[in-house]
């Protein structure tokens, strides 16, 4: 079976001489949530950036479904670190702003404002934001205003989503009810999902595997397996297979770096 999302030894110089990637490959089934860790400045944001085709690698290819990415796509959503909501509209508006911007939204949709009206409630009630419709972005704590955001990056129902760090700025306990939260949404969503992040926890948690990745420039340096059921909780910290995976994408974190 063919990945439906292929980074083919991809790498990414940037115009300064940093070499961010050197043949970094990635193959994503669909459905599938998998996890990029490594240390900082490995290349794991631009990893993204060129999944979600905003930069094109030097050399290598990504593909979705087969097709080369070469430009950014109403195919894939994307989650950033900061929510980046627009302060002088509401929770639902800023919702449902990739409409607007006609990203993703048929012929049938455009015209029909019930529809979208349905779909951007529903979400509300998905990433637990119910009450908080007509709230403003100052009205909102961190975690909710992410909630906001994750719900904006799936207005559209994208075939993908990508999250670069969507939790890193909050706090501990924030950051574990939010990732819980997350992993019931992809469920619900049957999204395929691509997650960096420097936690272990938070990547064993999330996925079905763990690449990896060396220091800068980033290359694979090993695939990590996880064999949890689903859904998921805190819980399963404590259970032998969840330490197991931790320990092992620890171990190769250390390796490669001395």
């Amino acid at each position: 079976m063919t990945a439906y999302l292929i980074a083919e030894a991809i790498s990414v110089t940037y115009a300064n001489g940093v070499e961010a990637l050197r043949r970094f490959t990635l193959e994503v089934n669909r459905g599938e949530f998998v996890a990029v860790v490594g240390p900082s400045g490995c290349g794991k944001s631009t990893l993204l950036r060129a999944l979600a085709g905003l930069i094109t690698p030097g050399a290598g290819q990504v593909r979705l479904d087969g097709q080369p990415v070469t430009r950014p796509s109403h195919h894939v959503g994307m989650l950033f670190q900061e929510p980046a909501l627009l302060p002088w509209r509401t929770v639902e508006q800023n919702i449902g702003l990739p409409f607007e911007l006609g990203s993703g939204a048929s012929k049938r949709e455009m015209r029909d404002p019930t529809t979208l009206q349905a779909r951007i409630a529903s979400l509300i009630e998905l990433v637990g934001l119910t009450g908080f419709e007509r709230a403003y972005p100052r009205e909102l704590s961190g975690g909710m205003a992410q909630r906001a955001a994750l719900a904006r990056a799936l207005v559209t129902e994208p075939p993908i989503l990508l999250l670069d760090e969507p939790f890193g700025a909050l706090d501990a306990l924030t950051r574990e009810t939010l990732t819980a939260a997350l992993e019931g949404i992809w469920r619900a969503t049957h999204t395929t999902g691509v997650l960096v992040t420097h936690s272990i926890p938070e990547a064993v948690f999330l996925a079905d595997r763990i690449v990896v990745s060396t220091p800068r420039p980033g290359q694979v340096a090993g695939v990590v397996q996880v064999p949890l059921p689903r859904p998921r909780s805190w819980e399963m910290e404590r259970i032998p297979e969840f330490v197991e995976a931790m320990q092992t994408a620890r171990s190769l974190l250390r390796d490669d770096n001395g």
